[in-house]
């Protein structure tokens, strides 16, 4: 889908641009040369609020450099002059009638009009009934005015141009298009778009971050803008990382200067908001906080989230909310303005591993050891349906995680501890399974979904990355990816990126 831009949309930009700097002879002459006019006001209320109450000096000063059609400045002068008679302010009524554009182009083309006018003028009474023939009035010509002149005129929210290039940034970088810590040319345009990856599977390391023995991390995200790698480890650290050098944010001048987002526990899970500004983290000791990235600043504490460790984090869509889980057994949502728990759903009977907000409706998907999956009905806190992915099976199978389709929000992946994954709906049905076809050490520990969903990763309790096209419904490679126990999978939101942590006290990131 191509969007059409108009070349007299781009000057009025400009023109916005130069207005608000204070540049008024380059904008009269780009106005003059293009004939394209910046008809804006700061405000369509108090503009019509000004011609309704006759502030016509304030009137005459918007109007004077807006480009409107005759018939409308003419209507404009005519009222201010009749007002002007019935003031008896009669010089100045006459230059308005004899002198202005306005009222010597209404004498030539309705000379009955204009000599009215003059009519009224020469008498030493003003007479309403003669000045507003036909029921009409004072009150109802302003208003007529108001409404023909708040037609001709638009409000644009200042530094518009600025906000746009602003923007054009932010989706190139949400698209990959920027590496992290890039300065952009804005002039030579070095953010080159580039077509979208195809989405393959990993086969090589690209990186390697090493940790100290009691700093391993429990868990890793990228930024949704695909800026950030955030690592929270078991000595409370939260880490930005330049996955691309596998090296600390030092472009982030807390992280420069050695201080970082830090928990008093274990960091057991983290999450960023829709826009990447935002990153919450749950700790083991039951807290949650929540973090401006770009400052390092903690912007709330929940410092009672939950009487035992949080197991995830995820922000609601306007990022307003937090949804956690916990090995307490509920599921909470918190409110980032007042600070506390809005909401508690409870119902498992073992801990909740993981929950998610789904897209546009009021439900909310959760997974539990107790091998069960709940939706709940956000607003009610009713769990609406309940279902056992592992129905048939004699014992209880933990699930650890469940990840929506990135196209089919209705449909999300269950990873639990077995050796195959499914693909379920809301209705509890499972769509479609892959299995590792282990027996012996092929359960799945951790999953993740690749940004258009074109793939499914699992890694099993063998420390080995199962592959799964959800194109084909195959298991298409597989990767030994550490040498001790995996904790969790992370993929770049539109890079071919995975990165993977274990026990070995690594994440490694691995590309195609």
């Amino acid at each position: 889908m191509s969007l059409e831009i108009e070349s007299a949309d781009v000057i009025r930009l400009i023109e916005q641009y130069l207005k608000e700097n204070n540049l008024q002879r380059t904008l009269a002459t780009l106005q003059e040369e293009t004939s394209v006019t910046l008809n804006t006001v700061d405000s369509i209320d108090s503009f019509v609020n000004e011609i309704n109450h006759g502030h016509w000096d304030t009137v005459l000063q918007a109007v004077q450099p807006l480009k409107l059609p005759d018939k409308t400045l003419i209507e404009l002068y005519e009222q201010i002059v009749l007002e002007l008679i019935e003031l008896r302010e009669l010089g100045a009524a006459r230059s308005l009638l004899r002198q202005t554009d306005p009222m010597i182009m209404l004498k030539q083309q309705q000379p009955d009009r204009y000599v009215h006018l003059e009519n009224l003028l020469a008498r030493p009474y003003f007479d309403p009934r003669e000045a507003y023939p036909e029921g009409s009035s004072k009150e109802k010509r302003r208003q007529f005015i108001a409404n023909a002149l708040s037609g001709e005129v638009s409000v644009v929210p200042s530094s518009r141009l600025m906000a746009l290039l602003g923007q054009s940034l932010k989706w190139q970088q949400h698209q990959g298009l920027l590496p992290p810590g890039t300065t952009i040319d804005l002039f030579r345009g070095r953010a080159a778009v580039k077509d979208l990856e195809e989405e393959k599977y990993p086969q090589m390391l690209s990186r390697t971050i090493k940790f100290g023995a009691k700093s391993y991390p429990e868990c890793a995200k990228f930024s949704p803008d695909g800026q950030y790698l955030v690592t929270g480890s078991a000595d409370g650290f939260i880490e930005v990382w330049n996955f691309t050098t596998g090296k600390i944010r030092k472009d982030l001048k807390y992280q420069a200067q050695d201080n970082f987002m830090l928990m008093e526990d274990s960091v057991l899970c983290v999450s960023f908001s829709r826009d990447s500004e935002m990153l919450a983290s749950g700790s083991h000791d039951g807290k949650i906080k929540v973090w401006k990235v770009q400052t390092g600043q903690c912007l709330r504490r929940f410092e009672q989230a939950h009487t035992k460790g949080v197991t995830s984090v995820s922000f609601s869509k306007d990022s307003s909310q937090v949804l956690s889980t916990s090995y307490d057994g509920t599921i909470k949502i918190h409110g980032l303005k007042s600070g506390k728990s809005l909401k508690e759903f409870r119902g498992h009977i073992s801990f909740v591993n993981d929950a998610v907000f789904v897209p546009d409706t009021h439900n909310i998907i959760s997974a539990s050891s107790d091998s069960t999956i709940k939706i709940w009905n956000s607003k009610s806190t009713e769990c609406t349906n309940t279902f056992k992915p592992s129905a048939g099976t004699e014992m209880d199978v933990t699930i650890h995680s469940i990840h929506l389709l990135p196209r089919q929000t209705d449909q999300f992946i269950v990873c639990n501890k077995s050796n195959t994954v499914s693909i379920m709906n809301m209705q509890g049905q499972i769509v479609r399974s892959f299995s590792s076809g282990k027996r012996e050490g092929g359960d799945f520990v951790c999953a993740t979904i690749s940004p258009r969903g074109e793939w499914v990763y699992c890694i099993g309790e063998d420390c080995v990355l199962y592959c799964f096209s959800t194109v084909t419904g195959k298991l298409e490679n597989t990767i030994t990816v550490h040498d001790k126990d995996a904790i969790g999978i992370a993929h770049h939101p539109h890079q071919n990126l995975i990165a993977t942590f274990a026990e070995d006290t690594q994440l490694r990131l691995w590309k195609p």
